[in-house]
């Protein structure tokens, strides 16, 4: 039997499409060259349903992004949930798993970014309406990297915000520069990485 849509699911897959596309034509083309119809026609669709989905252009880039960013952290949360205790931690091992996750599409996930900032460069006046999006991220990131250490028994001696602030900043350079000069970089920018990070004495907890 046939299953049936509810229109909750029939709008979902009709955003997807529309990301998929509007991704798409983002990394090959650039932001600025990219107009609402070549992202309807792509899928066939009308300009009136990435006006409903999104609003606006700007809507919909920001929704790719926030999309980019979601399995960014979604693969970064499965990595870390396979160390269970700090003594575990093997830098080899974490760099390895951490270039499969950033290099499945590199030149895509560091296009996008790349497109992200240059944008918030160009339109100051769209930097507020993306602050909250932006800060909800770091402070879920913050709170699981303070977790997760304190699950495996470890302690940092910097600030969790700041290092949430760090990962998110430099990822996408550490894996753009890495697959441009072939050199794998994801060994020395844990090393410096977890060189904040230490085995918890008595109670110490992850400073926040």
């Amino acid at each position: 039997m046939t299953e049936r849509w509810t229109r909750e699911r029939r709008l979902q897959h009709t955003r997807n499409l529309l990301l998929d596309a509007a991704e798409e034509l983002i990394v090959r083309e650039g932001l600025g060259d990219v107009a609402l119809g070549d992202i309807a026609d792509a899928v066939g669709y009308t300009r009136g349903a990435i006006y409903s989905q999104f609003g606006s252009k700007e809507g919909m880039f920001l929704a790719v992004i926030e999309r980019h960013r979601q399995r960014f952290l979604d693969g970064f949360t499965d990595l870390m949930a396979t160390f269970h205790r700090f003594d575990e931690l093997d830098v080899d091992e974490l760099a390895a798993r951490w270039h499969e996750l950033s290099s499945t599409d590199a030149e895509r996930a560091a296009t996008l970014e790349y497109e992200l900032t240059l944008f918030l460069v160009r339109n100051p006046q769209v930097r507020e309406r993306v602050a909250a999006q932006r800060n909800e991220t770091v402070q879920w990131l913050t709170d699981y990297i303070t977790t997760t250490f304190g699950r495996m028994g470890a302690t940092l001696r910097v600030p969790a915000e700041d290092l949430a602030r760090v990962i998110l900043a430099t990822n996408d350079g550490i894996t753009l520069n890495s697959h441009i000069d072939g050199k794998d970089l994801y060994r020395p920018f844990l090393q410096l990485v977890t060189s904040v990070v230490g085995p918890s004495s008595g109670s110490a907890t992850p400073d926040r």
